[in-house]
């Protein structure tokens, strides 16, 4: 009796050790709600798994235990659309194309800035919003006015995203400071750790409206960015399905209103 129930506990450990590693790869199909609440659910439909940072606000971040933000919002409008069940999911920011490689996911939905570098490891949609690489610094600095004056300063930026590759641009390579998340960059500016931010303009605004520390932008904008949605390379169906379904929640408003709830402005036009 002994053996036997020493076996069926191994069995049984196995089966959910199974269950646990299927549910984290986000392939199965699922009736739950997404983090956010709002998905689609339903008996039979498939996953729309979307990969995020989580921890880039207010595009994705987690209140009251929630996963919640612009980017979850719009997966969960676009899996409507196709007919899906909406899940995010959260990984780091610097690993996100390789676990979309990986097949961890389906898909990137994390303010994916499209570049010709990029364009070479992944497929990706029309354009969901646009923005601009914009330069912060510390209430009160008048020594930097824009991009010219930024050799030999400390400056902060989010791990492997395009603002990294402005700051290599711009200063020395030990002046700079990777974060995993914008907002603890912009929070150590008034720290005096560093002299600047490059972050995503709309980020860095929303930041400054929300009461966050005395920043202040300077400068124009280092570029013009599109944020484009990413699927595997070669995927043209998915690019052409994710499109379709885009192009369906900006004609009916449903992208207005997020972008509205938001941002208060519609973040797909150009400003």
């Amino acid at each position: 009796m002994k053996k036997r129930a020493k076996w069926s506990g191994v069995l049984l450990s196995t089966v959910l050790l199974g269950s646990l590693l299927l549910s984290a790869c986000g392939s199965q199909e699922s009736s739950a709600p997404a983090g956010g609440g709002q998905a689609a659910g339903g008996e039979g439909k498939k996953d729309f798994t979307y990969a995020m940072s989580g921890v880039y606000k207010p595009f994705s971040f987690k209140e009251n235990g929630q996963l919640t933000g612009f980017d979850v919002e719009i997966g969960q409008a676009l899996a409507e659309k196709m007919g899906m069940n909406a899940v995010p999911i959260t990984n780091p920011f610097e690993t996100i194309i390789p676990g979309l490689d990986a097949k961890k996911y389906d898909s990137i939905i994390g303010s994916l800035t499209v570049t010709p570098e990029r364009q070479k490891a992944v497929s990706f949609t029309n354009p969901y919003y646009r923005s601009g690489s914009q330069i912060f610094v510390q209430e009160g600095n008048t020594t930097i006015k824009g991009k010219d004056d930024l050799k030999g300063k400390k400056i902060g930026v989010v791990k492997a995203s395009n603002y990294l590759d402005w700051a290599k641009k711009l200063t020395d390579e030990d002046k700079i400071t990777q974060y995993d998340s914008d907002i603890t960059a912009l929070l150590d500016l008034p720290t005096g750790r560093l002299d600047a931010v490059i972050t995503d303009q709309v980020v860095g605004l929303r930041f400054i409206k929300e009461g966050g520390g005395k920043v202040i932008d300077v400068g124009e904008p280092l570029s013009f960015d599109e944020q484009a949605i990413a699927v595997r390379l070669g995927d043209q169906e998915s690019v052409d399905r994710i499109n379709k379904a885009l192009d369906e929640i900006i004609k009916d408003g449903t992208y207005e209103k997020i972008s509205q709830k938001w941002f208060g402005r519609n973040i797909l036009q150009k400003q």
